[in-house]
């Protein structure tokens, strides 16, 4: 009995030395990521990020919570999936519809705030004032000095932020050597024009007040006088250049004068509907994306169309028991797919190579005496793509069709040739009626695969042919996926993501429509009848 006791007691501290374990080193990492969301907090409440902070507090306090009380253990082993699932997918869909939203593109990634802060921060030569020549001076800890002479032979010392008449300062002018020139200012030792180069960066920000206006480094051997050339009125929602004497307004994530002009930085905004607006009824915009639209139809449902019918007919002639060799062929049919399609779309755009490809050189001139100008028409584009497609896509037609083709009862077969069937009647009544019933959903997903193909369109044309006129980035062989692609990080004029995340939300309502008739057609939201 006591033996009994003293091994219950011995299991019982060492279930408790485990856990103090555990919950020291549970204490220890939460210990890490909260002093990490400290230091997160501190820099966004800094770039006044508030809504990211809130989020962050919360969060952080939610997962100690979890972590620490035993009252919602079971959430401890949901937690990290539901933060990847926020991240990875909730984030990114919540993200893409807000920009959708917005004209956040090239000209328009900077905030209302930054965008001032940009031209606030900006200064104008005044040429009414007085030109200086230079001569630099730097101490031992790489602090510099200057001073200054006007033509009249004013002199002034810069150096921390101020510029003051020599007269007026302590740091005097030595020279040694009596040749003339300054060989020391106080205990800055004078810079040759070459030397002060890799400080050149660092010395033209530098700015010293004066009389009421900053003296800044114009060029290594003169400074000149400057003010800023922008203000801003909050009042008024107004930047004043001062240069021009011009007000500009904010409108629409720009700022634009009463002569329509607009400044060259322009500030992130949402616009409402304008990008789906812009899609749907300005026609520089529809005649491009309406072309790009039936061509995705057209090449998803080709694609399905060809890769089934090569992949059926390869599975029927090799699901023939009196084909010899049938495992080698299938191995050797099956290369294809085997292979990385980014590897074969690069060398099948080799091989359309209209100069030096093989298709044209070695197949197409000795026979025609012409070549195809592959990636220059844009019908032959889009049957090179077409063509590509067939190579990458058949191989997994034929395997499907193989095993839905083995799964067919062979005594269906014995019978229709005891009533005197063909060969095609049997195929046309019992193998592809088959067929088709089990194989429509993995159609249905390969024409939703296909109608996001980005792979093949982009490494084989990348889009092109041009089409012309448009005023995005369209190409004849586009699809939507890579016309939203392009548009995003391929414009001439630079990214237009706002149109680009309109177009995307296009494709998720397509590729959701598509996916809701699949399960509809699987009947997988239906319930399983329960039976007593």
């Amino acid at each position: 009995m006591n033996n009994s006791l003293t091994t219950q007691e011995r299991r019982t501290l060492e279930t408790r030395s485990k856990s103090s374990f555990a919950m020291m080193i549970k204490i220890i990492i939460l210990g890490l990521m909260n002093a990490l969301a400290i230091w997160a907090v501190l820099v966004l409440f800094q770039d006044q990020q508030y809504g990211m902070l809130t989020a962050l507090v919360v969060g952080s306090l939610v997962i100690d919570y979890i972590y620490i009380s035993d009252r919602v253990y079971s959430w401890r082993f949901i937690l990290p999936g539901t933060i990847f699932l926020a991240l990875m997918v909730i984030y990114p869909i919540v993200f893409t519809i807000y920009v959708a939203f917005t004209n956040y593109g090239t000209g328009h990634l900077l905030s209302k705030a930054m965008a001032i802060e940009q031209y606030t921060s900006r200064y104008m030569l005044r040429e009414d004032f007085p030109i200086y020549d230079v001569e630099v001076f730097k101490d031992e800890s790489e602090d510099f000095a200057f001073l200054l002479t006007d033509s009249e032979g004013r002199q002034l010392v810069a150096v921390e932020g101020k510029a003051v008449l020599l007269e007026n300062t302590s740091l005097q002018p030595v020279d040694a050597d009596a040749d003339g020139v300054y060989d020391r200012l106080g205990d800055y030792e004078r810079q040759s024009t070459l030397s002060i180069f890799p400080y050149l960066n660092k010395l033209q920000k530098l700015s010293f007040e004066h009389e009421g206006l900053e003296l800044k480094m114009r060029s290594p051997q003169e400074f000149g006088y400057y003010s800023r050339r922008y203000q801003y009125d909050p009042a008024w929602d107004v930047i004043t250049d001062f240069e021009t004497e011009t007000d500009y307004y904010a409108q629409d994530g720009n700022f634009i004068s009463k002569n329509q002009d607009v400044l060259d930085i322009g500030f992130k905004t949402t616009v409402g509907w304008r990008n789906f607006k812009n899609l749907f009824t300005d026609r520089r915009y529809l005649e491009p994306f309406v072309r790009v639209f039936i061509w995705t139809i057209m090449f998803a449902l080709l694609s399905v169309a060809e890769t089934f019918v090569l992949g059926l007919l390869l599975a029927v002639l090799l699901n023939d028991p009196k084909v010899k060799l049938r495992g080698l062929y299938r191995s050797i049919l099956i290369i294809p797919y085997a292979m990385p399609a980014v590897i074969t779309c690069l060398i099948w755009r080799g091989l359309f190579s209209t100069e030096t490809g093989i298709i044209n050189n070695i197949l197409l001139l000795p026979l025609f005496g012409k070549a195809i100008p592959w990636f220059q028409d844009p019908f032959w584009a889009k049957v090179a793509v077409l063509i590509v497609n067939l190579w990458l896509g058949y191989p997994y037609m034929m395997l499907i069709c193989t095993g839905a083709l083995q799964s067919i009862p062979g005594e269906l077969y014995e019978a229709a040739m005891v009533d005197g069937a063909t060969g095609w009647r049997k195929f046309q009544t019992i193998t592809f009626p088959l067929l088709l019933s089990q194989l429509t959903p993995l159609l249905i997903s390969c024409f939703a695969y296909n109608f996001n193909n980005l792979n093949v369109i982009y490494l084989v044309t990348k889009g092109r042919p041009a089409i012309a006129g448009a005023i995005t980035p369209t190409g004849a062989t586009d699809i939507l996926i890579s016309y939203t692609y392009r548009m995003a990080f391929e414009s001439g004029s630079g990214g237009d993501y706002g149109l680009a995340a309109a177009v995307s939300l296009i494709i998720f309502f397509i590729i959701s429509g598509i996916t809701m008739l699949n399960f509809k057609y699987l009947r997988a939201f239906e319930e399983v009848p329960q039976y007593d």
